[in-house]
């Protein structure tokens, strides 16, 4: 996996792009611009609120992406924290404050710029070395994304590396620092360890009632059940208004007749060029140097238009498109650069064009193929048409049937069904829901929301045994919720969970008599060494572990060893209590490549480091504020 990373960078950095930009699309500049709202703001940049709703999303969205990287050991808990709420909002207000230092200076990506990162992604290359345009909408489709949506976030994040790359790059790292650190690195320490396992003192445990007794007491918290509730609940959105909406075939017509440029594909036209390169900042004399060779190839093509993939291989410097003979593939409007695009749509098949001066250089293009622009019949894109007039409807009728919904649960508390009736709309049931929700469901569920659980466990809902007010959990998305059961939280009975005590009380007294009894052990080492008991010698450096587990490792590579032989006791926890024993030091064997790649690591860490001072920088120029209570985790989790 890491090893297709590696070698497909361009690519995982465009799919990268699509995955994690959408959940930062309000971070934009134009964003940052026009962000307002009515709610009350989280925190403040420069002037301008970051709201509740940006705060949420962004909390909702990264919920989301750990969802699919843990699936089934996903924790809805794992952002029920102050630090985790501090991380996200610190995030905001970073993008935020770099995007108004983006603003103030005035930075921008140019268009060309713009294409030139796209159209050399590897990846989206086809065998002929022309730029797949099919891939590249197919990738975005697949994301819900258009071409003009992916282009705006890539020249926001353009411009967030253009600012950030220029601190990165100031930093510096002395040689002899480097040196140092790969010495530490590089050297070597022979290890044997000497282990005092908890089983082997498991006999020796004498568990009292009194210690099992005090151990329930200490640790109600394992064995408390929360309390619980049973619920019904009715969703209101698009998709279920949708689902009551009929299309007519009349209505499928029209809107095909009004969108058919939608369901084909432009005209697409296939191209060879000669390049010869020329920047637009070159010279005056590079530029007509340039000029005058490309004329000298057209000179020669008008005479012989045969020889055109034959020169574009000796002379061309487009390396993408020379080798095979200046053919550029299949391409549509806004492909190509503006002066390239205009006089391939003008010419016609087979035919030479003049001179055509791009930012590039020097072109001269020969048109070799036409694909009119073609257009799906009705038939084969009716479902589709009658999805999105089903959708449209429905998100006309969602503001007038949100008010009845709004209204009915509230005026007829007792009960969703008429709410449910007059909407003809679903009633769910959920069970075994906390304050904090089912971990059985997707965090993003609607009854794991915040604000649903925080309604459905009110006095209002719980004793009065009202419905809950509709609630928005999503954009055009309300829920409103009735109890059916509540289960008090309760402590399970003693004698429910002894068996459980025992084990538990035997095993802690095991793991302090292994502690004790290795601690012992290596007072008696630390005044006379004996190999008695440890295992075989390994050798081990902080480039090169040998099973040790993690913290004894630490220990042993940060122990003093300028006495030798060196101890170093270890509590192991549950494996319990270790002695490691260091025999031998040295240099270690240097490897060129390897001091190559720390330093380039120690570099690259160095560089972070400037960028997230700057960045600290900015957020103080903004004047960037934080409200503490948008840190503070709700009580109960609501």
């Amino acid at each position: 996996m890491f090893e297709y990373i590696r070698t497909h960078q361009r690519l995982m950095q465009f799919l990268l792009l699509l995955i994690i930009f959408p959940s930062f699309a309000f971070f934009g500049i134009e964003s940052y611009t026009r962000s307002r709202g009515s709610e009350s703001a989280v925190a403040t940049v420069a002037g301008h609120p970051i709201s509740q709703q940006e705060f949420d999303a962004a909390m909702r969205d990264q919920l989301e992406r750990l969802r699919q990287m843990y699936g089934p050991q996903f924790d809805s808990k794992m952002l029920n924290t102050a630090e985790a709420r501090q991380e996200i909002l610190d995030e905001l207000v970073a993008r935020k404050a770099i995007a108004a230092e983006i603003a103030n200076r005035h930075l921008v990506v140019t268009d060309s710029a713009l294409q030139k990162n796209i159209m050399s992604t590897p990846e989206l290359m086809k065998p002929d070395g022309s730029f797949d345009l099919d891939r590249y909408k197919n990738l975005l489709a697949s994301q819900g994304m258009t071409p003009a949506m992916y282009e705006q976030r890539l020249r926001e994040d353009m411009a967030f590396q253009q600012l950030l790359g220029a601190v990165q790059h100031t930093a510096f790292v002395p040689k002899a620092v480097i040196e140092r650190l790969a010495l530490i690195n590089e050297q070597e320490r022979e290890v044997q360890m000497l282990q005092f396992k908890p089983s082997d003192y498991v006999s020796q445990v004498k568990v009292t009632d009194d210690m099992l007794k005090a151990y329930y007491e200490k640790n109600v918290a394992q064995f408390e059940v929360p309390e619980q509730i049973k619920a019904e609940y009715v969703v209101l959105n698009s998709e279920a208004l949708a689902g009551q909406i009929t299309v007519s075939d009349a209505e499928v017509q029209s809107f095909y007749d009004q969108n058919k440029k939608s369901y084909g594909t432009d005209e697409q036209r296939k191209a060879s060029h000669i390049l010869i390169n020329a920047s637009k900042n070159a010279s005056d004399a590079e530029k007509a140097k340039a000029k005058a060779k490309a004329e000298s190839l057209l000179a020669e093509l008008r005479k012989n238009p045969s020889a055109f993939a034959k020169l574009a291989k000796e002379n061309s410097q487009d390396s993408g498109s020379a080798a095979q003979g200046g053919d550029l593939g299949y391409f549509g409007k806004g492909t190509m650069v503006k002066p390239f695009e205009d006089m391939a749509f003008k010419l016609k098949e087979n035919e030479i064009s003049d001179i055509v001066q791009s930012d590039f250089g020097f072109h001269i293009i020969q048109l070799t193929g036409i694909k009119p622009a073609t257009i799906k019949p009705l038939d084969e894109v009716k479902s589709q048409i009658i999805d999105e007039i089903k959708k449209q409807k429905a998100g006309k009728a969602y503001s007038e049937a949100a008010e009845t919904f709004s209204n009915t649960v509230y005026e007829q508390a007792d009960s969703l069904k008429p709410v449910a009736d007059k909407l003809k709309l679903k009633i769910e049931t959920v069970d075994g829901l906390t304050r904090l929700g089912n971990a059985a469901l997707a965090a993003t569920a609607a009854t794991n929301n915040p604000k649903f659980l925080k309604a459905i466990f009110s006095d209002e809902a719980l004793k009065k045994k009202h419905n809950t007010e509709a609630i928005e959990v999503a954009p055009n998305t309300l829920i409103a919720g009735h109890v059916v059961e509540y289960k008090a939280a309760f402590k399970r009975p003693f004698d429910e969970v002894k068996a459980t005590i025992v084990a538990k009380v035997t095993e802690s007294e095991a793991e302090s008599l292994a502690e004790k009894e290795g601690k012992a052990k290596l007072a008696s080492l630390q005044q006379a060494d004996s190999v008695t008991g440890f295992g075989d010698v390994k050798i081990v450096s902080r480039i090169k572990n040998q099973e040790i587990p993690g913290n004894a490792f630490l220990e042993v590579m940060k122990a003093n060893v300028q006495k030798l032989p060196a101890f170093v006791g270890v509590n192991l926890n549950k494996s319990g209590y270790a002695i490691y024993r260091i025999g031998k030091v040295t240099a270690g064997k240097v490897d060129p490549a390897r001091r190559k790649t720390e330093a380039q690591q120690i570099a690259n860490f160095m560089s972070e480091q400037e960028a997230l001072s700057y960045v600290e920088m900015l957020k103080k120029k903004a004047k960037a504020t934080i409200s503490p209570s948008a840190i503070a985790v709700p009580v109960n989790g609501n």
